[in-house]
């Protein structure tokens, strides 16, 4: 079990939740919820990875926080019927399980264990939003750059991201120009390969020097909340 929320419960409440998981497959892009859209359906990624974007009135966007394997999209659900505040968006493609919002909330109130966790993940959440606030105002793109792509390795098995610019721009909350000046100088110091839609990681540890203290803040913040989140 790839997802570490799910690996994280007791057997018998993990029986509960997994007959009724389905499996599925996301392509890059892929459009999950919109604000204003009620949540259906919570969803546990394996391999992917989901952002939570806040639009404007005038069509730009900017990634609030992103959801992987260390936990799920619509878990909120399990206590009372939601809408979404953000668009939800598969930023990178893969796997994931999924559950319809009732039958989640039916288990839910049977599963004290799960009820915490859920809280738990909803204060992580939050607590990356909040970082991610004060980083977007306070950080230059080089670092908030590399923030974003050791984010994203913490929640895949490969090295490789697969990433638009276009992307890039809306996460980064910058025009398309400038990632590609980011990307470059990132690349010139051996860090990455920046192809057309690709991000090689080349070397982790450069990037870690070179980001700001938002990645371990966050980083720290789910392994308290949540300990098995990127074992």
């Amino acid at each position: 079990m790839k997802n570490r929320f799910l690996a994280s419960l007791p057997p018998d409440d993990y029986s509960l939740v997994s007959a009724n998981l389905t499996q599925v497959e996301f392509e890059k892009g892929r459009l999950l919820y919109d604000p204003g859209e009620r949540v259906d359906t919570v969803y546990f990624p394996h391999d992917c990875v989901i952002s939570l974007m806040t639009l404007m009135e005038n069509g730009a966007a900017i990634e609030s926080s992103t959801i992987g394997r260390e936990g799920g999209l619509g878990l909120g659900t399990a206590f009372t019927p939601r809408i979404s505040l953000s668009r939800a968006i598969v930023q990178v493609p893969g796997s994931a399980a999924r559950i319809s919002a009732s039958q989640f909330q039916d288990i839910v109130r049977r599963s004290p264990t799960l009820q915490t966790l859920i809280h738990k993940h909803s204060d992580a959440l939050f607590g990356h939003a909040i970082q991610s606030v004060a980083c977007n105002a306070l950080h230059s793109v080089e670092a908030r750059f590399c923030r974003w792509l050791l984010t994203c390795h913490d929640r895949i098995d490969v090295d490789t991201v697969s990433l638009t610019q276009e992307f890039l721009a809306d996460m980064l909350g910058v025009q398309r120009t400038t990632v590609t000046a980011v990307a470059g100088a990132l690349q010139a110091k051996g860090l990455i390969r920046y192809r057309r839609g690709v991000v090689d990681i080349l070397d982790r540890q450069g990037l870690e020097a070179m980001t700001c203290e938002c990645y371990g803040a966050a980083r720290r913040l789910y392994e308290k909340l949540l300990p098995i989140s990127f074992e």
